[in-house]
């Protein structure tokens, strides 16, 4: 039986709803599982709601709702909350391993003692988690990563790492939708994209969908990033189910 959360406040404007204190697939359904049912109540005073790997971050105006209404009302549905194990949507990634697309593949081979193909088959043969959307916008947190191919994060990380580029490090991969400065191992890239601000939700994925990796060719990937448009939202080579 799973324990009880635990209800914090950070502030006087955010309640902060705690499942646990580990990461696993049980807790982040039902930090995904209230969000849903807080969404569904549309109750006046919530700004935002924010899941993170074993917490919900329910962002509210004190003026139209108080920290103890609000706490109660989430209490109560606990018991009957809807917790669903499988993906909201499931994703198809087009991903290119080709060596000037993945500047770490060579190392994460060696490092792990495996052959660049296996790392690839590794990578792209797993179905991910979604656990939450961080660290920039827009950015997935896919747990699932296979042991075989789990580093930890580097000691110094890159000063740049390009948009797009999909990485890893300890047990999740990830997709930089910018480009930035990280501490993850880059091992390909996506012509997709993954955040729009003009797009509502601004960002393509969310906690609780699935996500599998497909490796493409470089000319594939020439093609589809040079028509990018129709890749993104529900163009995408993983419709959402």
């Amino acid at each position: 039986m799973s324990a009880s959360p635990r209800f914090l406040a950070n502030g006087d404007t955010v309640m902060v709803v705690e499942f646990g204190d580990g990461i696993d697939l049980e807790t982040s359904s039902r930090v995904t599982a209230l969000a849903t049912y807080i969404n569904s109540l549309a109750l006046n005073g919530i700004n935002d709601l924010v899941p993170t790997f074993r917490s919900l971050a329910v962002h509210y105006d004190p003026r139209h709702l108080a920290f103890d209404i609000l706490e109660e009302t989430v209490r109560a549905a606990l018991p009957d909350l809807k917790v669903d194990h499988h993906s909201k949507r499931e994703w198809l990634i087009p991903t290119c391993y080709d060596p000037q697309m993945s500047p770490d593949l060579t190392e994460v081979a060696e490092r792990c003692s495996l052959s660049i193909e296996e790392v690839i088959n590794l990578h792209s043969q797993v179905a991910y988690h979604v656990y939450m959307i961080g660290f920039l916008p827009g950015f997935p947190y896919l747990g699932g990563l296979a042991s075989k191919i789990s580093l930890p994060r580097k000691e110094t990380p890159s000063l740049r790492i390009p948009e797009r580029s999909v990485a890893i490090a300890e047990r999740m991969t990830a997709i930089y939708p910018n480009e930035s400065p990280g501490g993850w191992y880059a091992i390909g890239r996506t012509p997709m994209t993954f955040f729009d601000p003009l797009n509502n939700p601004p960002a393509l994925l969310a906690p609780g969908d699935q996500v599998r990796f497909k490796p493409i060719k470089r000319d594939e990937f020439d093609h589809l990033a040079d028509k990018n448009e129709h890749l993104v939202g529900h163009d995408a080579m993983g419709l959402p189910t």
